[in-house]
């Protein structure tokens, strides 16, 4: 007999084969697999977890040779321990342990016992083994043995597969992972000798050759010639260059040393500080003609600062070759929203180049300053809203030379309203009336005619300022050809996988992404507010954004820095799919599906595109080829002055003029290391964030159309929900309130919080009036005077309502002295009482009383007094005495 059982002999093996051969033997025999009746058997059966299951590979002995009770071991168990086997007999034929009539309390269950072992397909390969009690929880181990004082397996059985390890309560209900855990730990590995001190070359030469020196210690330190020297010098050189890399990464950690413009906008973008590359400037460029008219293709068309002795008109091809030596500003239309039903194609007309203002016979005239209509000399039927033309003061008012006139005398406006069906009755003379909005009002006064002075002769000035249409919004920059990035590169590196613990499930090795930031070959580029757009005929233009076709010029060419972005189209295509990419300020609110990028301007203007990781913006896979589409020319240069602008380019064989009234505006260029070092750090400390319930209508509040906010926090059972409620403004549109307060409140709100906006809680008030009126005034005036100056209208001679909406909001009472002090400023009032004074279908005599009528934090009182809405507050007069 063995000192130590071969089965007790532990061992880890990932592939274990030993089952299988053992079936391939001829007749070596083995457990298979345990099974334990449990809930086969009633709950309170005294018999469960009784009965064992011993399936084997081979059919077992029988006869003399048949395995008993004597041959069967239960070893383990925690609180129930040294379990005994009361017999043990093979599944078939069935036992004659359960044929036996049993006592009445365990007949049933020896009954549903023998049917469960009659019906075993492998009854011959099983042994029914009983015990004299269930085990607990813990695991025990089934073995078989030759006999009760030899512990060796019985004959035939091998000796691995003789015991197995198993459960009573496997059918119980447990909380716990059946699966045994790892007990192969892999070993802690020595930790390297490594000297911090070595960070340059020589320090690292020195502790190479000392290496050497205890590695190999017959090595002689000969030549520098020597081989070992070469080596340990070459390791040197890597290891330099790598400290090198090592304290470039800590200097551009921290954005107080941080010396690369990358790494300042990286910083920056964490505490929300939006580091800007630019913007380039934009202007209006007249063109004149020598034809009556001509359409233009806006998409691509370009115009150039002014190149000597060449044309107004530059062909293509080999003349604009010439003319770009001179390396002139290139400017493009800009692709304006009221042009887009015509594929952004614009027609200009002959007519609009000059137009005369019309005085009506007056002279001497002028448009002052806030003027915000004018009358124009003849029918200019073309003349549509939201054209763009431009005042100018064409000669001197005094001298009447083309000199002597004001170049700061020119200002833009957008028309609003045209009348072209007008005639000046007294002549016949075909007038159009143009008017334009208040913020495009005149800034200064414009002569329109008069007479030069005493020194010139006093002669009549006509046209002293006219009218210039025929007017095309262009901004800096030049667009190239579809430039072609390559693709992104084949995986090269793979991931060292962490130690898993399990030898046998080894955490398998990830592909390393491979890094893909192509870099453009034009510079600088180009960044506009607006998204650079292709449209249908295939030519690339910006279309301003945010940007209202029919708001005023001026709007146009003032930029807001947080609506610039980069000038950029990106196109790739992926196993014959296409997909166009949007460029982003970061990636931070970008999902893994996302099809952005961000361009990160370096200190030199190289522009780099940086995609996702697959969690922050998609990751382009593999192979994937890319395409862009941009536009050059950035920041102040384009800051061009008026007539700087001389050409267009083109075929039209029309243009006979070509300038910019005004300088061009809003060229900014890249923001510099230092402002970033200076602002970012501070810029988080503006409350630019909602946290409190007061914040969030702090920030609404700051909607001009929103009179005054309110809000309270709730848990709304998964999550924070701010409910918040919006007075308007007299006038505003509170739907239009309602649905853009969301989009507001977004940026400024915290995570994990949800926004919901409601319409306010108007209470509406009832007051009826018993008024006594002066024997000289008549009852219907008074009337009349009192709705007026009890309603929620603003009043004839100046002045509002009692209840005019913007004299109540939330949480304001309304008091009984209020109503007393307006009713009596009316003329004609002799005497008012009060009668009822309460909120409408109440019936509630308190308020009279107290002489206050008091609303909640939520609500607003209202008083309409509108036939058409008599639930929005009535006012009711009894009026006695007078005419």
């Amino acid at each position: 007999m063995s000192t130590i059982p071969v089965a007790d002999i532990v061992w880890r093996c990932c592939d274990e084969k030993r089952r299988e051969a053992v079936i391939a033997h001829p007749t070596l025999n083995g457990i298979d697999y345990l099974e334990v009746i449990d809930h086969d058997l009633p709950d309170a059966d005294p018999l469960r977890q009784r009965t064992l299951l011993v399936h084997c590979f081979k059919p077992l002995p029988t006869g003399n040779a048949a395995l008993t009770a004597l041959n069967v071991q239960v070893l383990g168990g925690e609180r129930v321990t040294h379990i005994a086997v009361q017999w043990a007999s093979v599944g078939s034929p069935a036992p004659t342990a359960l044929a036996t009539p049993a006592p009445p309390d365990t007949a049933a269950a020896e009954a549903a016992t023998l049917a469960l072992v009659s019906a075993l397909a492998d009854g011959t390969r099983t042994l029914v083994v009983r015990t004299a009690v269930a085990g607990d929880f813990s695991t025990y181990t089934l073995r078989l043995v030759t006999s009760a004082s030899d512990d060796d397996p019985p004959p035939n059985f091998d000796p691995r597969l003789s015991q197995i390890a198993f459960g009573f309560k496997v059918q119980c209900p447990s909380d716990f992972d059946c699966a045994p855990s790892s007990t192969c730990s892999p070993a802690d590995a020595p930790v390297p000798d490594i000297n911090y001190l070595a960070k340059d070359y020589p320090g690292f030469r020195q502790l190479m050759l000392d290496r050497l020196a205890q590695l190999v210690p017959k090595w002689q330190q000969g030549s520098e010639a020597d081989t070992g020297f070469a080596v340990a010098e070459l390791i040197a050189y890597a290891c330099d260059q790598l400290s090198y890399q090592q304290d470039a990464i800590a200097t551009e950690a921290y954005i107080g040393t941080a010396r690369r413009r990358v790494s300042l906008r990286r910083h920056a973008v964490l505490v929300d500080y939006p580091m800007h590359d630019g913007c380039n400037a934009r202007t209006w460029v007249q063109l004149q003609l020598s034809a009556a008219s001509v359409t233009l293709t806006l998409p691509g068309l370009q115009f150039l600062t002014q190149c000597t002795n060449f044309p107004f008109e530059i062909a293509p091809g080999a003349q604009l070759a010439n003319a770009m030596l001179l390396a002139p500003l290139v400017f493009e239309a800009l692709l304006e929203p009221r042009f887009a039903a015509s594929n952004y194609q614009q027609t200009l007309y002959q007519q609009h180049d000059t137009m005369s203002f019309y005085t009506w016979s007056d002279d001497q005239c002028c448009l002052p300053i806030g003027a915000t209509s004018a009358t124009l000399k003849g029918q200019f039927a073309q003349l549509q809203k939201g054209d763009v033309l431009v005042f100018e003061e064409r000669i001197g008012p005094l001298t009447g030379e083309p000199g002597d006139a004001d170049p700061t005398h020119r200002h833009f406006v957008r028309l609003t309203s045209v009348d072209a069906s007008g005639a000046d009755p007294l002549n016949a003379q075909a007038v159009t009336i143009i008017g334009w909005s208040n913020a495009d009002a005149l800034p200064f006064p414009l002569c329109v005619n008069g007479y030069t002075d005493a020194a010139h002769g006093s002669l009549p000035l006509v046209d002293i300022s006219v009218a210039r249409g025929n007017l095309v919004l262009v901004d800096h920059g030049q667009t190239i050809l579809p430039e072609n990035l390559g693709s992104v590169p084949q995986v090269s590196l793979q991931d060292v996988p962490a130690c898993s613990g399990d030898p046998c499930n080894p955490n398998p090795s990830a592909p390393v992404p491979p890094r893909y930031r192509p870099m453009l070959s034009r510079t600088p580029l180009t960044q506009a507010a607006g998204q650079l757009t292709v449209v249908a005929s295939g030519a690339a233009g910006t279309l301003p954004s945010p940007y209202d076709p029919l708001g005023p010029a001026a709007d146009v060419v003032d930029t807001d820095m947080n609506d610039v972005v980069p000038q950029i189209l990106l196109a790739s295509t992926y196993n014959g799919v296409a997909t166009h990419w949007q460029a982003a300020r970061t990636l931070l609110q970008s999902d893994g599906l996302d099809a952005n990028f961000v361009v990160e301007v370096d200190e030199r203007g190289d522009a780099t595109l940086r995609f996702g990781d697959g969690t922050y913006g998609m990751r382009p896979p593999s192979t994937t080829a890319f395409t862009a589409r941009y536009r050059i020319g950035n920041g102040s240069a384009g800051n061009v002055g008026a007539e700087a602008i001389g050409h267009v380019v083109g075929t039209t064989g029309a243009i006979s003029g070509v300038r910019n009234p005004l300088a061009a505006s809003g060229g900014v260029d890249a923001e510099d290391a230092a402002t970033v070092r200076r602002e970012a750090p501070q810029a988080f400390r503006t409350q630019e964030r909602a946290v409190t319930a007061d914040d969030y209508a702090t920030i609404a509040e700051r909607d001009p159309s929103i009179q005054r906010a309110v809000a309270q926090v709730r848990w709304t059972g998964s999550w924070h929900t701010v409910f918040i409620t919006a007075d308007p403004v007299a006038g505003a549109n509170a739907t239009q309130i309602d649905e853009a307060l969301p989009g507001e409140l977004d940026p400024y709100r915290m995570a994990g919080v949800d926004i919901d906006v409601s319409a306010p809680h108007y209470v509406s008030l009832e007051i009826a009036l018993h008024v006594c009126v002066k024997s000289d005034y008549f009852r219907s005036d008074v009337a009349q005077r009192l709705k007026a100056r009890l309603g929620d209208r603003r009043l004839p001679g100046g002045g509002t309502g009692l209840f005019w909406p913007d004299n109540y909001t939330f949480g304001q009472s309304v008091y009984l002295s209020q109503i007393y002090q307006a009713a009596r400023s009316v003329p004609g009032v002799a005497a008012v009482q009060v009668t009822t004074f309460q909120r409408q279908g109440t019936n509630d005599g308190s308020y009279l009383i107290t002489g206050e009528l008091t609303i909640g934090p939520y609500e607003i009182a209202r008083l309409d007094n509108d036939p058409d809405f008599p639930e929005h507050g009535v006012l009711r007069l009894d009026l006695h005495g007078g005419k």
